[in-house]
């Protein structure tokens, strides 16, 4: 049966993912920092679905031992999904540069080493599937979470760019970039409540795009007008509007 391991599993949206894909068939390595959360979802999964989870620790801050993760895993591993991700705290991030160090690495540079082995690996048997889970924050820098923002950005270039090496080598690279998702990074803040979708719908659209073998997917579909509004906003207005 087909592997998938999905990084940072005890997110809302990876965890509807982990049921999406294991009711599609999918048996699943659920990996994070908790273990003993990693175990609960598990067995909650296996429950519903019956398919073979099992879990393994990753920490996206421990790049030295991402190389003895994936040598333990890479022989049954078919496809990777990256939900780790971190908001962080934008203001303390400002003046604190371990801060704003964790908030780069969670989002982006910690990823890199991992999904870069995936791709060697997928590419030397010309099949797999990586799944990256970025951000309309990293469409355009905002002044309240440029950090984030600019980690997001620079990760879906990162998939970009393994996309266009690994297609021509029957890989499939999707980069979702989901808008305002229930979840507890929105807990607190003011926000329209008519933008912000579950978890399970993020998932749904994420396994039709990987059926249809879309490439970057925006979800719900309506953020790619509205980023595309904002995108091209013209600098002068934009800086003048509170973000």
């Amino acid at each position: 049966m087909p592997l998938m391991l999905i990084l940072g599993a005890t997110s809302e949206i990876a965890r509807a993912c982990a049921l999406r894909f294991a009711q599609e068939g999918w048996d699943l390595c659920l990996a994070g920092r908790r273990m003993d959360a990693l175990q609960a979802l598990a067995q909650e999964l296996y429950a519903k679905t019956g398919r073979t989870v099992d879990c393994i620790k990753f920490d996206a801050l421990d790049s030295s031992a991402h190389a003895e993760l994936w040598a333990s895993i890479e022989g049954r591993t078919d496809a990777v999904l990256c939900a780790v991700g971190l908001l962080g705290d934008q203001t303390a991030a400002r003046h604190d540069i371990d801060a704003a160090d964790r908030i780069l690495r969670t989002n982006f540079t910690g990823l890199v080493p991992l999904l870069s082995m995936a791709a060697d690996t997928f590419e030397q048997r010309q099949r797999g599937l990586i799944i990256g889970i970025s951000s309309v924050a990293g469409d355009r820098g905002r002044g309240s979470n440029y950090l984030y923002g600019s980690a997001k950005a620079g990760f879906t270039a990162f998939l970009s760019g393994l996309r266009a090496r690994l297609a021509p080598n029957g890989v499939h690279v999707l980069t979702v970039k989901p808008g305002l998702v229930a979840s507890p990074m929105l807990e607190g803040r003011d926000l329209p409540r008519c933008l912000i979708v579950s978890p399970e719908t993020t998932a749904r659209d994420i396994a039709n795009a990987v059926r249809k073998g879309r490439y970057t997917l925006y979800t719900p579909w309506y953020w790619r007008s509205i980023m595309f509004a904002v995108k091209h906003l013209p600098e002068r207005l934009f800086v003048k509007l509170k973000t």
